[in-house]
């Protein structure tokens, strides 16, 4: 009864999906470190379910086939590509003419392919795709940032910890010097107590440097840092 649960293929394919596991999960942790919305626990599961779906596909319906049953693999395939689109899109936002979330969404395409890549058997194909991953939001990010134009509307980020009341000092400080704000995005890590806000501001952008460091000294603020649009 056992012996019919497992094939010659077992081994080979919780192999695969182990891996696809470990390399979505590689992912989900530099989406979860900028506490973006779809983090650890959501690349990890989209490329396990890739990975099961291309593994089902390719593996799962061996004793069907026959002369009169003809087998396609690249169906269930083209389905995971059309249907991870509409995951990808609910991490998308437009708020006030800003769009957030694009990165997040391509990330997590990335990862169904990479999912797929395991689940056809294609582990190196699968890990250079991982590795091209943390070299585009790794050194391309430094680099956008670097030839982007600097814009009249600076992008402020700051992490703080919950329960300081830092958001109306924050506020109240950039009013204080001449900065109006707009509330762009806000990430918050319950574990953590740690939350990630986006501010646009409009004023002069050549104090910005000085704002950065009061806004830096506010009790309870981790981190501060000032930069350009981010599609993140």
């Amino acid at each position: 009864m056992l012996s019919e649960l497992y094939s010659e293929t077992t081994l080979t394919e919780i192999a695969l999906l182990s891996l696809a596991f470990v390399l979505s999960s590689i992912i989900g942790v530099e989406r979860q470190r900028r506490l973006k919305s779809a983090g650890l626990r959501t690349h990890a599961l989209v490329g396990l379910g890739s990975a099961v779906f291309t593994l089902v596909s390719a593996y799962g319906f061996g004793n069907v086939i026959g002369s009169e049953v003809i087998l396609d693999p690249s169906r269930i395939a083209a389905q995971i590509v059309s249907g991870i689109g509409f995951l990808g899109a609910g991490v998308i936002f437009v708020r006030k003419g800003a769009v957030s979330g694009l990165t997040t969404a391509a990330t997590i395409w990335v990862t169904a392919a990479i999912g797929m890549a395991c689940g056809a058997g294609m582990p190196v194909l699968a890990i250079a795709t991982t590795a091209f991953h943390l070299l585009t939001v790794g050194l391309l990010t430094v680099i956008g940032r670097a030839i982007q134009p600097d814009l009249s509307e600076p992008v402020i980020t700051l992490r703080y910890r919950l329960g300081h009341n830092v958001l109306r000092q924050v506020l109240a400080q950039t009013s204080q010097l001449g900065y109006h704000s707009a509330l762009e995005e806000a990430n918050t890590d319950e574990e953590s107590r740690v939350r990630e806000l986006t501010l646009r501001l409009t004023g002069d952008e050549h104090g910005i440097s000085a704002l950065v460091g009061q806004l830096s000294e506010i009790k309870g603020v981790e981190s501060v840092s000032s930069s350009t649009d981010d599609d993140d």
